[in-house]
């Protein structure tokens, strides 16, 4: 068995990051016990109750669990700012 390094470089920059999650349409298939293929057109996730407790991951509007609708992450990432001679 060949043995591998992983060597992770670290910039120096000033970048700094910010990552959000949406949950878009639900692609949960009602319809997979007899064969089909159907959604409810539930068009966006919105939480049944406050983050962090149980019900922040079940659906209020179609009430499957989050893990059924799309998810969309959006990194942003900002570059810091340098001086420059010019």
């Amino acid at each position: 068995m060949k043995k591998r390094q992983v060597v992770v470089k670290k910039s120096s920059s000033n970048r700094t990051s910010s990552v959000t999650v949406r949950y878009g349409e639900c692609l949960k298939n009602h319809a997979a016990n007899i064969g089909g293929y159907a959604v409810d057109g539930c068009r966006e996730f919105m939480a049944s109750g406050a983050e962090g407790t149980a019900a922040a991951v079940a659906c209020a509007a179609c009430g499957c669990h989050r893990s059924f609708h799309r998810r969309e992450v959006n990194e942003v990432v900002y570059e810091g700012s340098s001086t420059s001679d010019a």
